[in-house]
């Protein structure tokens, strides 16, 4: 199923990821276009950037952003 846009439903669930991390949610940005491969990548002013993927299920893709977030921040 194609993802169309990222709601708050999404949104909720990344921020369970995140608070679970500790990342600070004033750091975080989320666009509201989904695109495919979805990823992680942080700022040169530390804002990290998650993108929601189009075409991937969430729940698989939210273990990923777990992995990739807790390489981007050191844990």
């Amino acid at each position: 199923m194609e993802l169309k846009a990222v709601t708050i439903r999404e949104i909720n669930r990344i921020f369970e990821v995140t608070d679970e991390l500790l990342v600070d949610r004033e750091k975080l940005e989320i666009p509201l276009r989904p695109a495919d491969p979805g990823g992680v990548e942080q700022g040169a002013d530390g804002v990290i950037k998650i993108t929601v993927p189009k075409t991937r299920p969430l729940d698989e893709w939210l273990v990923e952003l777990e992995d990739q977030l807790r390489e981007l921040v050191g844990l």
